[in-house]
């Protein structure tokens, strides 16, 4: 055994050697978890850029759950008209520092399909006077896919057939139960126009095709493993040297 290795193991450093070999694995599985989020960042990043490069569709009703689920961030069509009775606010949606709500309507594609669609943000006080932006008859609208959202604590409640005007988020299984259609499985988030008439306001896609700072952090615990493993060699090859001397 090389000779600046042998003090590790005597009695006197065992201990300690155990609690930096410990610390060292540590900071090398973060080192390799950040790799792993880089390569998942990269996974991502190529099917964006997949869907952004894929010519718009029009959504009949008539794609199977699957193939919609694959459609995340795709730019769509759909036409048909839109159910009012059935409109209902996202409650809690800021914008630019305003307070307001999301505005969601299901939009029917046939007699037993729709699909929701978030037509974008007004403030919390026009809450009360949905009608003025009701637009009567057929139309089509265009956005880009989005998947159901579902609360990340507790269980979600999809025997409630009461619909409500009012809800915090887009569950596509929770409304299910509280519409009289089918539900497509994903909802539009409508895109603004080159010329915004005004509310309700939309933001664009949002698009980040960066690689994040995954590949820092690795760099980043890896060199504090390599730091850890000298600092300590050279600590105890100091401390070894003072009885001597």
């Amino acid at each position: 055994m090389t000779h600046w290795l042998r003090p590790l193991i005597n009695r006197r450093w065992r201990w300690p050697t155990v609690v930096v070999i410990l610390g060292i694995i540590l900071l090398i599985s973060l080192g390799i978890w950040q790799l792993d989020r880089l390569e998942q960042r990269r996974a991502s990043n190529a099917l964006l850029a997949t869907q952004l490069a894929q010519p718009a569709v029009t959504l009949t009703g008539q794609e199977s759950a699957s193939d919609l689920l694959a459609m995340k961030d795709r730019t769509v069509a759909a036409a048909g008209q839109f159910d009012y009775t059935h409109q209902f606010i996202i409650q809690l949606q800021p914008w630019q520092g305003q307070t307001g709500v999301k505005l969601v309507t299901p939009l029917l594609l046939d007699d037993n399909t729709a699909i929701l669609v978030d037509q974008g943000w007004i403030p919390e006080a026009e809450a009360a006077t949905l009608e003025k932006y009701h637009t009567p008859g057929p139309t089509t609208v265009t956005g880009y896919v989005e998947l159901s959202q579902v609360a990340r604590y507790g269980e979600r409640d999809t025997t409630d057939t009461n619909f409500k005007a009012e809800q915090y988020r887009i569950d596509i299984e929770r409304l299910q139960a509280q519409l009289p259609y089918t539900l497509l499985p994903v909802y539009i988030q409508q895109a603004p126009t080159e010329v915004e008439p005004g509310l309700p306001y939309r933001a664009a896609q949002e698009i980040d095709l960066s690689e994040g700072t995954h590949l820092s952090y690795a760099l980043q615990w890896f060199s504090f493993a390599l730091l850890l493993a000298g600092g300590y060699l050279y600590y105890v090859q100091q401390q070894e040297k003072k009885p001597r001397e």
